[in-house]
């Protein structure tokens, strides 16, 4: 198991919401889809542009800059023009806290 950090607290996202957090150094994107929430990298593998500020359809998330699309669950690259996946993150919830698990 990896280092758990937390990164907001859950009212901070509403359902079908998303969000940059900014911890150790390092910026997420987070998304509640219906109640779930997911974690990714915040930058597009194509073009480093910020997931966080695309358009949330369902699981998929279109980055704002140049349309490339992936899976919030699990940072699989969906539509051109990226072609490499974005790193996904387990989530846990405790205590009203959102934390991802890093490796």
């Amino acid at each position: 198991m990896g280092q758990r950090i937390a990164v907001a607290k859950i009212d901070q996202l509403a359902p079908n919401q998303q969000r940059a957090v900014r911890v150790q150094g390092q910026e997420f994107a987070l998304f509640n889809v219906e109640g779930t929430i997911y974690a990714l990298t915040n930058k597009c593998s194509h073009s480093r542009g910020p997931l966080a500020e695309g358009r949330l359809t369902g699981t998929t998330i279109t980055c704002p800059w140049h349309g490339a699309k992936f899976d919030v669950a699990t940072g699989k690259c969906l539509a051109e023009p990226a072609t490499i996946d974005v790193d996904a993150y387990p989530v846990h919830i405790q205590d009203g806290k959102i934390f991802i698990e890093l490796p």
